[in-house]
């Protein structure tokens, strides 16, 4: 299939992150409710989700780490749809990605897409710690590299454990967008294929969910 899905599905209740609430998701007016303001036969349904911004598969602005950044409403549609994109796949022997994973690779002006498979275990007590994380070095690197986005499968980009969050702080002071809690990365070639992660176009937010997805190019 050309178009490949890498998000989670937002499900009601779901826990994306360790201390914060899964979403509220019901009915704002109901089918049954709805069939007393439209004609015999028809209704419709319109829900209500009450949710914080980072649920799911979601995607940081600059906003999110900086008052003075740029907030989802201010992000260039370039910077997150139809990104040339490439992903790279870290043999792990500890929780810390470095710089060395990623040399030899062309990524200026691309999405890099950082898959260590722990999507495994999302919806699980496993999901919430010990997960791998890029370095601070690495985030250096990548900016240095003008990368046009950072996305991971992972918990998150940064080691929770370091309070200073040195990769959202390097990457989104340098307005590069991050997505984490990506999925279904080894379904994905290594290049050739386009990424798409937009969010909805909300002022004063620097968080959202996104339909992360990839469009593999035929080859000839």
């Amino acid at each position: 299939m050309p178009f490949i899905d890498l998000s989670h599905t937002i499900e009601h209740g779901m826990i994306t992150y360790p201390g914060l609430p899964g979403p509220l998701i019901c009915d704002y007016l109901s089918r049954e409710a709805s069939r007393g303001h439209y004609a015999p036969g028809v209704e419709f349904h319109i829900g209500k989700i009450e949710m914080v911004a980072n649920t799911g598969t979601y995607l940081d602005s600059p906003f999110h780490r900086y008052v003075d950044g740029k907030d989802l409403s201010l992000l260039p549609l370039e910077r997150l749809a139809n990104l040339d994109a490439v992903v790279v796949r870290p043999r792990l022997e500890g929780r810390a990605i470095n710089p060395e994973v990623f040399s030899g690779l062309a990524l200026n002006g691309r999405a890099v897409l950082v898959q260590t498979g722990w999507d495994a275990h999302w919806r699980t007590e496993r999901y919430l710690s010990g997960h791998p994380f890029l370095t601070a070095e690495t985030a250096r690197f990548l900016k240095d590299q003008q990368v046009a986005l950072v996305g991971i499968d992972s918990l998150n980009i940064d080691d929770i454990e370091d309070v200073s969050r040195p990769v959202h702080s390097t990457l989104l002071r340098a307005d590069i967008p991050i997505v984490e809690h990506l999925c279904n990365l080894g379904s994905l070639p290594a290049g050739g294929f386009r990424f798409f992660a937009v969010p909805a176009k909300v002022a004063a937010f620097g968080t959202w969910p996104v339909r992360a997805f990839a469009h593999v190019i035929p080859s000839d």
